[in-house]
């Protein structure tokens, strides 16, 4: 195997001119294999295309491949046991991060100059921050996800990938064409730090170097959500309902083994998780008032050795971006410096809803402060 070898699952048999885009194997492609990261759909080859794959191709991008991922896309390692694993350009012997996993590495390698991911608990930011390039996930809805496959629908989000915040920008211009792009210095925003504390300590001091360029800030405390990940759960259960229940088998064993809980949460629990759900996103909104975004490390960690046991890394992997899935704030991830083994560092934007010119604008003034730093 060589080591660009799992990053791509289909690539056209001619490419034509213009930018080159990775696409995630989630978002259909008319002619082109899909396989949503099952092999159950090792042969699908759509009729259409999802409408944010069209959108950037009439803005100029061309399909250079669809990028291999987790099954699914349910999961935080792109690790596939029916693709293979997607490497991480960066070490060997490093994972790649997921789900969007394939897209990133194409990005890292140098195989695309923009890539189309999604994102439900990090699906982006985490593969983002394991590769060391940048990952938008936009507010809720903003981007749309017809012809994408769901994960748990409330919670999916579809976003640009680029090697830089510019080209994430210029993405989420045809992406969402209503977008109105801002340019912002840094002494221009409050920021709000939270969460530093939890990282090792490399990242921390990274991610706290970075937020120390930032004329105005403060701490935030700010809590972690709590007790209602069975929101999310259900919402899997609904989606993979009928074609679990066929085709079980076919389905890797870590996968199978998430579904399975997701098959077990009761209506009471649902209820629950998504009057918890409501309630922080209230207490996220209250907490962050004061300040114009909120700033984060991206992962607690860099990325992890490959292989990995996914079920146990995965509540750490998503600790830190999940939040704003729950909340379908925008939240942006960018490298701030090498961490621990060398490996980059991420540093994470997050703004309420429908604030996302700001928080690119803002994370590109971070990007050309770093690279002064």
């Amino acid at each position: 195997m060589t080591p660009l070898e799992g990053i791509f699952l289909a690539r056209p048999d001619s490419v034509g001119a213009g930018i080159p885009l990775a696409v995630k194997d989630l978002f259909d492609t008319a002619g082109l294999v899909t396989t949503y990261g099952s092999i159950l759909f090792a042969e699908h080859v759509p009729t259409s295309t999802a409408k944010a794959v069209r959108r950037l191709e009439a803005a100029g991008y061309v399909d250079v491949g669809k990028t291999n991922l987790h099954e699914f896309a349910y999961g935080t390692t792109s690790e596939n046991p029916h693709f293979g694993t997607v490497p991480n350009p960066l070490a060997a012997g490093r994972l790649a991060g997921g789900s969007s996993g394939g897209s990133a590495a194409a990005l890292a390698a140098g195989l695309a100059d923009a890539a189309l991911g999604t994102d439900s608990g990090g699906s982006i930011r985490i593969p983002a921050a394991c590769c060391g390039v940048v990952g938008f996930k936009p507010s809720y809805g903003l981007v749309p996800l017809e012809g994408c496959f769901p994960l748990a629908p409330s919670f999916d989000h579809a976003g640009p990938m680029a090697r830089d915040v510019a080209g994430c920008t210029r993405m989420m211009e045809a992406l969402a064409p209503r977008l109105a792009p801002e340019e912002l210095e840094l002494e221009d925003v409050e920021i709000g730090v939270a969460w530093t504390e939890l990282a090792d300590p490399q990242v921390r001091a990274r991610v706290e170097a970075a937020a120390e360029l930032f004329p105005r800030r403060r701490r935030l405390d700010v809590r972690l959500p709590e007790h209602f990940d069975a929101a999310f759960s259900r919402e899997v259960a609904d989606v993979h309902r009928e074609l679990f229940l066929e085709h079980a088998d076919s389905y890797g064993d870590n996968v199978r083994q998430k579904i399975e809980r997701c098959l077990e949460v009761t209506d009471a629990e649902y209820e629950r998780a998504t009057a918890q759900r409501e309630r922080y996103r209230e207490r996220l909104t209250e907490a962050a008032a004061q300040v114009d975004l909120v700033l984060t490390p991206t992962l607690v960690c860099v990325a992890p050795p490959a292989p990995s046991d996914e079920l146990a890394l995965r509540d750490g992997l998503i600790r830190l971006t999940f939040p704003f899935n729950a909340t379908g704030w925008p939240a942006a991830a960018l490298p701030c410096g090498p961490a621990e083994d060398g490996l980059p560092a991420s540093v994470q934007l997050a703004a309420p809803p429908g604030d996302d010119a700001r928080v690119l604008a803002t994370a590109a003034a971070l990007e050309r402060s770093l690279s002064r730093a």
